[in-house]
């Protein structure tokens, strides 16, 4: 459901499943999350290292190919005010470009304590932190640079689906 590398459903989906059930229909990533990715993101996200994000270009763009989904709605992943304005960009929004589609904002952040100072459990328990500002009836594919938790896509999904979206997916670099 995710695509972390193993056999059955990994035991964050597993959690969520009971949680929020049937909300995300699946993730798809391009590259697996390790000591390389971290530095990646680092570099990119943290550093405004852009030239980082393009080597993954050629690979992004293959598996969205692969994947067919000129009938999604490309949905980026909102920051809050004041990470938008420490980064400079939105990484959701920077990668739905690369791919060469338009990012459609349909959600808000509510409040938005950074996810990379949370514990693993810490993420899992929190709050919902979006709104949806505009429901859609066409399925939708999350964007987003890494899958960690799952609690980004499934709360995002689980407004999406409450409102009447068919289907939500997500599409990450890193899992």
């Amino acid at each position: 459901m995710c695509s972390r590398p193993g056999k059955g459903r990994c035991g964050d989906c597993t959690r969520w499943e009971e949680v929020l059930p049937g909300v995300l229909d699946q993730n798809h990533s391009v590259l697996t999350y390790n000591a390389f990715a971290k530095d990646f993101v680092a570099k990119w996200k943290y550093r405004g290292d852009y030239a980082a994000v393009e080597a993954l270009e050629a690979a992004m763009k293959e598996k969205w190919r692969l994947l067919n989904l000129e009938d999604y709605l490309a949905v980026c992943v909102p920051l809050s005010l004041d990470r938008g304005k420490e980064r400079g960009f939105n990484q959701s929004e920077a990668l739905i470009r690369m791919v060469g589609r338009d990012p459609a904002h349909l959600f808000e952040r509510i409040h938005g304590e950074k996810q990379s100072k949370r514990t693993r459990r810490a993420r899992m328990e929190a709050e919902n932190p979006f709104s949806l500002i505009k429901p859609t009836d066409q399925p939708v594919i999350i964007v987003d640079d890494i899958y960690t938790t799952g609690r980004t896509v499934r709360h995002m999904a689980s407004l999406l689906k409450e409102n009447g979206c068919p289907g939500v997916r997500s599409f990450t670099i890193f899992r």
